[in-house]
């Protein structure tokens, strides 16, 4: 045999690489045992490979020999053996060029990878503090309304109109705080039970002779509304008023059928 052919034919880096059939293995390490200078050539490459592993990658070199011996076999996981005339020091460069630029691909791989990761988290933050501000005004916003109904229920100016309930809704109660100077009624609904689906409250103004109802607004998102304290402007000359259901939207008259509550204005206000 021949040794330096069989040294420069590539069997040795892929004896190393663990790229051979299990025979082809098997006949390599017979010529191991055979010629020291065979043995020394495949410690040489085992050495070579080894320290561009653990220089380009220390935290993982398994991981990138893994990496390189996928690169290294073709479809049907056979590797075909074609002997070249090139010296061992040029196949040496050129696998070691195919596994350097491997980690670099590699490493450019778990760099955006890694980018990815921060930009998720970076919106997962970001919307965490939207969420948080929004949590911070709807209380700020709270807060404002509850100081406002505190000022209004407290102004000895303002007419407290309290509604009782009707024969659709007995245990039903509405107060409504009108304040005549600025036009505005505060209604107080927290005692009105949850609409229907598809059904909303609306608020009547009424005059009793002959009874005319202007209808003042609906209790929009009723459930939603935690204090349950809507505002209108209330124009009118109102000498009561009456709470209905209807369907969402409103209506143009009021459904007696459907009416929740209903007071009327104290002469002595």
């Amino acid at each position: 045999m021949n040794i330096q052919e069989y040294i420069d034919s590539g069997i040795l880096e892929l004896y190393v690489y663990g790229a051979l059939t299990s025979q082809e293995s098997e006949e390599v390490s017979k010529v191991l045992m055979q010629y020291p200078e065979v043995e020394s050539e495949v410690s040489e490459i085992e050495g070579a490979l080894q320290s561009l592993a653990t220089a380009a990658a220390p935290y993982n070199p398994e991981e990138m020999l893994t990496a390189i011996k996928a690169k290294l076999r073709n479809h049907s996981g056979v590797i075909q053996l074609q002997p070249t005339a090139a010296s061992k020091r040029t196949k040496l460069i050129s696998f070691i060029s195919v596994a350097a630029s491997l980690i670099f691909l590699i490493g450019i791989f778990v760099l955006l990878n890694r980018t990815n990761n921060l930009r998720q988290e970076l919106r997962v933050a970001e919307a965490q503090k939207a969420i948080m501000e929004t949590k911070m005004q709807d209380a700020e916003n709270s807060l404002q309304q509850t100081k406002t109904i505190l000022a209004v229920v407290r102004d000895p100016k303002v007419t407290k109109v309290p509604l009782a309930g009707q024969q659709v809704a007995p245990d039903a109660y509405v107060n409504v705080f009108w304040d005549k100077a600025q036009n505005k009624a505060y209604i107080d609904a927290m005692g009105l039970p949850e609409p229907p689906e598809g059904m909303v409250y609306q608020v009547w103004s009424l005059k009793l002779d002959p009874l005319t109802p202007t209808s003042m607004g609906l209790l929009d998102d009723f459930s939603a509304n935690e204090n349950k304290v809507f505002t209108f402007d209330n124009p009118n000359e109102s000498q009561a008023f009456g709470i209905t259901l209807e369907p969402a939207g409103g209506s143009e008259s009021p459904t007696m059928e459907q009416l929740y509550t209903l007071g009327v204005v104290s002469t002595n206000a």
